[in-house]
């Protein structure tokens, strides 16, 4: 039987992080706020924790939890290839939600790319509603920022 935990990565599983993100077909900025000291700099902020779910000790799933004071953030969903429809992104999402839950939050928000269809549909059988009033809109200092 297989082994299943979450827990918080550190930058020490950076390597880790990135390959599973890059499997899982994330964008990644590795000279940006992907890179390997803003993602040490996001840890050591106590603002950003992220949550890997391991399977037999590998790293399988992860997803990053932020809030700017007033709601929680979800962020950087990820599940290797081979490994979801297991229901490892829905065990993150719960665990996450209990940790901002745990600091005090009652919004849970996540911003999901058009075409994620899949993480749509996920995230709407989790009970998040897609607020089509809101627009998103960046600026970015620099291309990899």
């Amino acid at each position: 039987m297989m082994r299943i935990t979450i827990r918080r990565l550190t930058s020490e599983d950076y390597d880790e992080i990135l390959s599973v993100w890059e499997k899982s077909g994330l964008p990644i900025r590795r000279n940006g706020r992907d890179s390997r000291g803003q993602i040490a700099a996001q840890l050591n902020s106590g603002n950003v924790i992220i949550l890997g779910e391991e399977a037999d000790g590998r790293l399988v799933g992860i997803i990053m939890i932020t809030h700017d004071a007033r709601k929680g953030w979800l962020n950087r969903l990820a599940v290797l290839p081979e490994h979801q429809k297991e229901g490892v992104a829905t065990k993150l999402i719960e665990k996450a939600e209990e940790i901002l839950k745990e600091k005090g939050f009652e919004v849970f928000c996540v911003l999901i790319e058009d075409e994620k269809l899949e993480s749509k549909r996920l995230f709407e059988k989790l009970g998040y509603n897609d607020e089509q009033e809101i627009r998103y809109y960046t600026k970015r200092l620099r291309k990899e920022a």
